[in-house]
């Protein structure tokens, strides 16, 4: 799928939340989209042709400094078609750091191929954030500084 990366925008979050199916369970994560566009921190795909939304991504260097991908969400019907790819892509094009993180949990196993498909590499993990299920923590090296 052709996708357009660009910056997030107030009339997008609408759209994000549509999409964002955690939203229906999880208010937090309304907020959280929220604050990530209005902070300049959300970018998001847009399927090539039309304004329709297949994807968003949040970029923050909270994490010890480091640039830290907080979140990478693709649509249900736009997964595995190279969006997540996209998405990871445009983060570490437009990151600041040398270094790059970002999470996962344990049971999510297509972001974990993901990541390691793109280069990143285990770097820990924290227990107790979702019980039973761990977040695994990735690095990987964008440039030597």
């Amino acid at each position: 799928m052709a996708v357009h990366i660009r910056t997030g925008r107030p009339t997008d979050i609408e759209g994000l939340v549509a999409l964002d199916e955690v939203t229906r369970r999880d208010p937090g994560r309304i907020a959280f989209i929220e604050e990530a566009v209005h902070a300049g921190n959300c970018f998001v795909a847009v399927a090539a042709g039309g304004e329709r939304l297949a994807g968003y991504g949040v970029l923050t260097y909270h994490f010890y400094g480091n640039g830290m991908i907080e979140m990478l969400y693709v649509a249900r019907d736009c997964r595995r078609a190279g969006v997540g790819r996209a998405l990871l892509a445009y983060a570490e094009a437009r990151c600041r750091t040398a270094k790059i993180f970002t999470s996962t949990n344990l049971s999510n196993k297509p972001m974990q191929l993901l990541l390691e498909k793109s280069g990143y590499v285990p770097s820990g993990y924290i227990d107790n954030l979702d019980p039973g299920d761990p977040e695994l923590v990735y690095f990987k090296r964008l440039r030597d500084d």
